[in-house]
């Protein structure tokens, strides 16, 4: 049921924000996907985060060339990691545009479908179809270094899922943090609908180690952030962010039974 509304409710208009002057959110409703480069810029060289659902696919290449220009394309597509909120357009966006696509090690095996996630529903996960993409497949090297984003570095952050990634620049301190946390429960469909700012954890109904997210928690709360922006949700700055991050991590337990009790 819950798979069906995420889905219906994909079909409201997507919106595009100015998270800081080169990283542009896409806005799903139920989930975001990134833009990330310079549009000012001669070279126009941009890179996608995530791809959102299956019908994201219209509005990303809009979004792009309304930034960067008609007929560009990314330098590449990074996943924080393969649910199929974040992998839906991956296989039509790699083909359209035939751009490499980037994935943590430990996260290949389900992403490509050889794997299924411990939580995952089959019925409407869909990875399957992205064995379709094998050849562009490439995994993240271990040094922390991001093709086509110099400036930025990604983070192993598990919990979530085994092979979840973080991505962090640290001259001005803008976090992406996938779904490691999220600035609204995911669990709650008021929450959804109506984009309620609330700090909390990764998905309670997909995550697989709330030991290892905490851990995650914590290895982002050391980067200190000035700007949080999840995958679901709207962007947190400055002392609001530290401090809804700070406090998510001290009352982690608590809200990990809530998110539980609540599905």
């Amino acid at each position: 049921m819950k798979d069906r509304l995420l889905e219906r409710s994909s079909n409201y208009r997507p919106k595009a924000q100015e998270v800081v002057s080169d990283v542009l959110l896409l806005d799903f409703k139920v989930v975001n996907a990134f833009l990330i480069g310079d549009p000012l810029t001669d070279r126009k060289d941009f890179v996608l985060v995530d791809t959102g659902l299956e019908n994201s696919y219209d509005f990303i290449i809009e979004a792009a060339e309304k930034r960067f220009g008609k007929g560009t394309k990314p330098n590449g597509i990074i996943l924080t990691h393969g649910h199929y909120d974040h992998v839906g357009s991956v296989v039509k966006l790699s083909e359209e545009w035939d751009v490499p696509v980037y994935v943590h090690p430990l996260e290949l095996p389900y992403v490509t479908g050889e794997k299924d996630y411990p939580m995952a529903n089959p019925e409407a996960d869909g990875r399957k179809g992205l064995r379709d993409i094998s050849q562009r497949l490439y995994t993240l090297s271990a040094d922390g270094k991001i093709p086509g984003l110099p400036a930025w570095r990604w983070l192993h952050t598990p919990g979530h899922t085994k092979g979840h990634i973080s991505l962090f620049r640290e001259m001005d301190k803008v976090l992406i943090a996938g779904d490691a946390l999220t600035t609204r429960r995911q669990e709650s469909l008021l929450s959804m609908f109506t984009q309620k700012g609330e700090i909390s954890g990764p998905p309670a109904y997909l995550t697989e180690d709330w030991s290892l997210a905490k851990d995650s928690l914590l290895k982002l709360q050391a980067l200190d952030p000035h700007v949080i922006t999840p995958s679901h949700g709207k962007p947190m700055r400055g002392r609001e962010a530290r401090e809804s991050l700070d406090h998510l991590i001290k009352n982690f337990d608590k809200l990990k039974r809530e998110d539980i009790d609540t599905i």
